[in-house]
């Protein structure tokens, strides 16, 4: 009988129940509510799905996580997939997957949407100052206002270049939340900040794009801004090696895999893998809340500066730009461009700006990539 009884006893003290505090169950809820999200409302489910299981996991069985060598053992399932992130490769390659699935012809189209992806970078850094001041150092100041340009990859890769591991799930969980919540976000700053008859702008079709300049575009905008920003070429570089595979018309096969197998892969190890930097120790603290405030404030400061630029380019140009196009200037590719679609549609539903919105959400891309190079050649990083 002591035998069944110790047996019996040991098994009850293996399950998770005793190994658990309060703080597991809160990230537990915190998880099950990004899934229903996720599932219930489809805000982004092919991220948020992922992140949210590596979320639920981590914080049943924390072991799955741990190191390599740690107690003995040979190292958790999600500690290899988040090395992974930590080696900035599967940003990079995640890069080269929305390099194989985006046009660039809005941007090439109409070069001035260049300028607009570029305001939208002032949420950037806002954000950077804006964490300096609540105490961070420099260079976590640098990885948490990446998030500003809604762009989950770019903040994995920088954090990680500049050594910011124990930031890095909570930036990583932030910047991928909003990209999710783009469609909530953003409407009400657009709304605020034009009139209804902007919003109504109309906007000249796009003049078609010839397919030698498709092909040039990539290589050229990899050599010029690799020139100048070497530390970029790994998220530039993969982000235009996916669209010249596209645009090329000569490797098929290399674009639908990139696009499709390869872009899906990676986006399960990269989700379950930010999802299971989130334990309660990492995740449930004052930091953390902070750089989700920082988050939200550099994202609006975004959006916000995008919108009344786009209002000086409509001045500029006597009512020919549709201010709304400037939200998308954030890299949420290509949800800011639907959005600034679905708000021009509400206004009047004969105006179609997905194409225009699509040349400064691209433009919004690289400039989150080229400030994320600005940051590591500030602080001498490679």
């Amino acid at each position: 009988m002591d035998y069944i009884a110790n047996t019996l006893s040991n098994l009850v003290h293996q399950t998770a129940f005793f190994s658990l505090d309060w703080k597991n169950y809160v990230m537990i809820v915190v998880a099950l509510i990004f899934l229903y999200l996720a599932i219930r409302h489809e805000f982004e489910p092919l991220l948020l799905v992922p992140i949210a299981f590596g979320m639920l996991l981590v914080n049943i069985y924390p072991d799955i996580m741990a190191e390599y060598g740690e107690g003995g053992a040979g190292g958790g399932l999600l500690y290899y997939f988040y090395k992974l992130d930590e080696w900035a490769i599967l940003p990079s390659l995640i890069f080269m997957g929305v390099g194989a699935m985006t046009d660039f012809g809005p941007l090439i189209a109409n070069p001035k949407s260049f300028l607009l992806g570029a305001a939208a970078q002032f949420g950037i850094f806002a954000a950077y100052f804006g964490a300096i001041a609540m105490g961070f150092n420099d260079k976590a100041a640098a990885a948490i206002s990446i998030i500003g340009g809604a762009d989950g990859p770019t903040s994995i890769f920088l954090a990680g270049k500049l050594q910011q591991t124990t930031l890095l799930g909570p930036i990583a969980v932030a910047a991928y939340s909003y990209m999710s919540l783009v469609p909530i976000i953003q409407p009400p700053i657009m709304k605020l900040l034009t009139t209804e008859k902007e919003r109504k702008i109309k906007m000249a079709q796009l003049r078609p794009v010839s397919k030698l300049e498709k092909i040039l575009f990539p290589i050229v905008v990899t050599v010029v801004v690799s020139l100048i920003l070497p530390t970029t070429a790994p998220l530039i570089g993969m982000l235009m090696l996916g669209n010249l595979f596209r645009e090329s018309g000569v490797v098929r096969q290399l674009q639908e895999t990139a696009s499709n197998a390869l872009m899906y892969i990676v986006v399960i190890i990269l989700g379950t893998s930010v999802g299971a930097t989130t334990s309660a120790e990492a995740f449930l603290n004052i930091d953390t809340l902070k750089i989700v405030l920082l988050g939200l404030i550099a994202f609006a400061f975004g959006t916000a500066a995008g919108v009344l630029f786009g209002k000086l380019m409509c001045i500029a140009t006597k009512g020919k730009v549709n201010p709304l196009i400037g939200s998308a200037g954030v890299s949420a590719v290509p949800m800011a461009a639907r959005v600034s679609q679905k708000v021009g549609a509400e206004a009047d539903p004969t105006n179609f700006l997905l194409m225009h919105a699509m040349g400064p959400n691209v433009a919004g891309v690289i400039g989150t990539a080229v400030a994320a190079g600005t940051f590591m050649a500030v602080f001498g990083v490679f």
